[in-house]
């Protein structure tokens, strides 16, 4: 089966094209990164906007990219959340009206189940079950994947996920978005020995996090320094690389427990914050240590893309499932009330 897969939920445009026999075709992304900057944050309309023109372009380049005639394809999928809802109505309006066009069927998925699965595109990648842990600018969740559509959430954060907890320190230390990159490059430079910040909910048991704890205690840091005249370069760095290792430790240890709670050896890291250095180093050590294995999918499927929605499309609409006529754009749809294929 080849699907075209459209990913619109926030603020990247990605579009791909998957073949179950043959493997991922073409794939194609751009970033509105540059656009928000100046905002310090997303923007919705102007995310929105943006990928009304962007995302006829790039699918057109996928085929190009493929050598396949654009339409030859046996369905489409997009996605349907979560996400900002504007963006979203862009993906599905986009993917309903080719799916009538071409007259294949349509299907909105799941943004995180796309995440999910995404090292499932790797030629090296886990068999199920296995322990996912989700980690981006919107979510941090701990998942039992059992089966395709078969997920336990097991922790999820009860205030700021992780990456956006990285965009608020960023911000405190005046470096632009987003901010998880930007501390990673500043705490390169930062003394691991001069602070060493909280390991939020460690000291308990349980697998939820809470990032809000250790945002304020970074917030005392800086305006403690900037009282005393003593925020320069590397006492910056210096901050940036104890939050850093605050946040990769706590993600560590949360996930060392859901190994051990379940008895998996199989950890799946995904989201836009799976590509921190700091966070891949610690965790390949943990698993190393229970004779266990960490897999990730490649540098640009950690963040938001077609690719992985192409795929999980593929997977269910290959079961027989499709959408009627009518767009689907979730903005909040837990990962729970997804089923498993029948």
């Amino acid at each position: 089966m080849r699907v075209l897969g459209i990913e619109t939920s926030c603020d990247e445009t990605g579009v791909a094209l998957y073949d179950s026999e043959r493997g991922l075709l073409a794939d194609a992304l751009y970033s509105q990164i540059e656009m928000h900057i100046e905002h310090g944050g997303v923007v919705p309309e102007l995310a929105s906007r943006d990928h009304v023109r962007r995302l006829i372009p790039l699918i057109e380049q996928i085929f190009h990219d493929a050598g396949i005639e654009r339409g030859d394809v046996d369905g489409i999928a997009y996605t349907a959340g979560p996400g900002l809802v504007g963006a979203l109505m862009v993906g599905a309006s986009t993917a309903h009206g080719l799916a009538r066009a071409w007259q294949v069927p349509v299907l909105g998925v799941h943004h995180m189940e796309g995440h999910l699965l995404a090292p499932m595109l790797e030629e090296a990648h886990p068999d199920f079950p296995f322990i996912a842990l989700l980690v981006s600018g919107g979510h941090t969740q701990l998942v039992e994947v059992r089966a395709l559509g078969d997920y336990h959430l097991l922790g999820e954060s009860l205030d700021d996920a992780a990456g956006e907890a990285f965009d608020k320190a960023a911000r405190m230390l005046s470096l632009p978005y987003p901010g998880g990159p930007q501390i990673a490059r500043l705490a390169e430079r930062g003394n691991p020995q001069r602070f060493r910040f909280p390991r939020p909910m460690t000291d308990r048991p349980g697998l939820d996090f809470s990032f809000s704890g250790l945002k304020t205690h970074t917030l005392t840091a800086v305006r403690k320094l900037e009282a005393a005249g003593e925020l320069d370069e590397q006492a910056r760095a210096d901050i940036a690389r104890a939050f850093e290792e605050a946040v990769a430790d706590t993600l560590v240890i949360k996930c060392r427990r859901a190994l051990d709670q379940t008895g998996l050896k199989r950890l799946v890291v995904a989201g836009g914050v799976s590509a921190n250095r700091r966070l891949r180093e610690r965790l390949d050590a943990m698993v190393a240590k229970r004779e266990a294995r960490a897999f990730y999918p490649r540098g640009r499927f950690c963040t938001d893309n077609g690719a992985m929605i192409a795929y999980v499309g593929a997977q269910r609409l290959a079961a027989g499932e499709r959408d009627d006529t009518s767009l689907r754009a979730t903005p909040r749809w837990p990962l729970a009330e997804l089923v498993v294929p029948q």
